[in-house]
């Protein structure tokens, strides 16, 4: 496997690094226990004699270090001693990790130098259209941390508004997979799937795995942790199994096992991607360049060579219907022919959740009952599991085209994807689980049909809220667990879910939430929206 580039830019030895000022007394260290989510952050008090002898304001990018080390960080200025005295330099968490000294070991601070991309950020926000070699220089700097939050943010605008052309996404996808770690696993094809998102449950990705790697194929599958979301594939699988392990230890898992389930937050693939995401998310940005951007540039990185690529359409999904969809599908083509990446699109139904739990907890309860073939398993997550295990198969040239689906079955059904999730689970560090007795939020309620019907619509983004008001995905065992799905029966006072929390305050949110607006809509069965999606 290759080693990233060097990071002497951001950390490490360093000739250039500042020397302490000792004309002023050295700064100490202080660790100030705050969560910047991906950002260094710095703390001078105002009456500090290095704030007014450098000419700090707040908000600017300053450079930090020490030992030898160095890193950039965004400077707050404070006014309460009891968070960072006139002698000492406050450190965020993420800084006080990145910088990797002890409390109390002296530091020096002085203005960062600006990033040298910062022009080419100005033409692009004045609508201009940007060279191969302008997104290398701008991802470089992302990477490096040389941008401020409101740089980033600027970025990101200027290329959600003005709509990047393809040669662009793609100049945009190849700069941040090359920046970071790129992996080479020696062989031929490395399979990968992954969905856009924004569907509660939909957790293919674990079975799917299990299915694959039980047949043969190489399946290095890292995943996100939800940051808007009730929960992500990395989540559910921390219910069963550690997620957050060391590279090296990862890499031998997958060459043992043929495949994991893994959060990808320590693979340093497209690091980039993970700096752009902290400013995307709260932004609700998700322009299809940057989609295809970050999914492709990850993928690339983690040395896959083949993606299966899920497209859920429904009218309240990602995608809201078929020709923004084939829209879509055809950027991700043209990027991922550029990149050498060979590239098979799925379109799929979205109007609903998929499986009956939306949580970590309910979801790996789901995974394992269709893997343990559990007389309540979601039919329905056993299904796109099969069609989308079905289609990677196929990326296998032993077998042909058709016949991927009928594998995937008789793999499942035989119990050898259990074995294979079982032995992943404890090579990845298995933890304790009940799928029969999953262990579930203490305090709960129950959302019942106002009237007599059929459910003619769910609406996915609010059962998705409901999830997170209950406190998914942390605590885990907090979530909704749904009872019915669109064109089921149901009778006045009938229950559609239950929805789990672990402390009241919670709870009573998400009650009220469900009072105001329970997500699902009853009425004839001929108001049904049927979708004609492409599997």
């Amino acid at each position: 496997m290759m080693r990233p580039p060097s990071k002497d830019a951001v950390s490490g030895s360093t000739e250039n690094n500042r020397d302490i000022d000792h004309t002023l007394a050295p700064l100490l260290v202080r660790r100030v226990g705050i969560d910047t989510y991906r950002e260094n952050v710095v703390y001078l008090h105002r009456d500090c004699a290095h704030y007014r002898a450098e000419g700090f304001q707040a908000l600017s990018k300053v450079e930090v270090c020490a030992n030898g080390h160095r890193i950039l960080a965004s400077l707050n200025v404070v006014d309460d001693p009891g968070i960072v005295a006139c002698h000492q330099l406050g450190l965020s968490e993420d800084a006080f990790r990145a910088l990797g000294e002890e409390e109390g070991r002296p530091v020096s601070i002085s203005q960062a130098e600006p990033p040298a991309s910062i022009p080419a950020l100005h033409r692009k926000i004045a609508g201009e259209r940007l060279s191969r070699q302008d997104y290398q220089h701008i991802i470089r700097d992302v990477a490096e941390l040389r941008y401020s939050k409101i740089e980033l943010t600027a970025f990101l605008v200027a290329c959600s508004q003005g709509e990047l052309d393809r040669e662009e996404v793609f100049y945009l996808s190849d700069a941040m997979s090359r920046v970071g770690r790129r992996l080479d696993w020696r062989e031929h094809p490395v399979v990968d799937k992954h969905c856009i998102g924004g569907i509660p449950g939909n957790r293919t990705s674990m079975l799917v795995v299990s299915i694959v790697a039980a047949h043969g194929l190489l399946c290095p599958k890292t995943s996100s942790r939800a940051f808007t979301s009730p929960s992500g594939t990395a989540d559910t699988m921390e219910v069963l199994a550690r997620v957050d392990m060391p590279f090296d230890e990862l890499g031998e898992i997958v060459r043992i096992h043929r495949g994991c389930l893994a959060w990808g937050g320590t693979s340093e693939l497209s690091p980039a991607d993970d700096v752009l995401i902290a400013v995307e998310r709260p932004l609700y940005l998700d322009s299809p360049g940057q989609m295809v951007a970050s999914i492709l540039s990850k993928k690339v990185a983690a040395g896959s060579t083949h993606l299966l690529l899920d497209i859920p359409v429904g009218p309240n999904a990602k995608v809201r219907s078929m020709a923004e969809a084939r829209r879509l599908r055809k950027l991700f083509e043209f990027v991922a022919g550029r990149m050498g990446l060979v590239l098979d699109v799925v379109v799929t139904d979205g109007s609903q959740p998929i499986g009956r739990g939306i949580g970590p907890v309910l979801e790996a309860r789901d995974v394992m009952r269709v893997l343990t073939h559990h007389a309540e398993a979601p039919n329905d997550l056993r299904q796109k599991a099969l069609r989308l295990a079905g289609r990677m198969l196929e990326f296998d040239p032993d077998v042909r085209g058709g016949d991927g689906f009928g594998i995937a079955r008789d793999i499942l059904d035989s119990g050898r994807a259990l074995e294979k999730m079982q032995a992943i689970m404890r090579a990845q560090g298995e933890r304790p689980f009940d799928a029969e007795h999953p262990p579930l939020a203490a305090h709960s309620f129950e959302v019942t049909a106002p009237e007599s019907g059929v459910v003619t619509a769910i609406d996915n983004l609010k059962l998705a809220r409901i999830a997170r008001l209950a406190g998914a995905p942390k605590p885990a065992g907090a979530g909704v667990d749904l009872l019915k799905r669109i064109g089921d029966p149901v009778e006045a006072g009938e229950a559609l879910y239950h929805v789990y929390a672990a402390y009241q305050a919670e709870l009573a949110f998400a009650h009220q939430s469900c009072e105001r607006d329970n997500g699902f809509s009853i009425g004839r069965a001929d108001e049904i929206t049927r979708l004609n999606v492409e599997f």
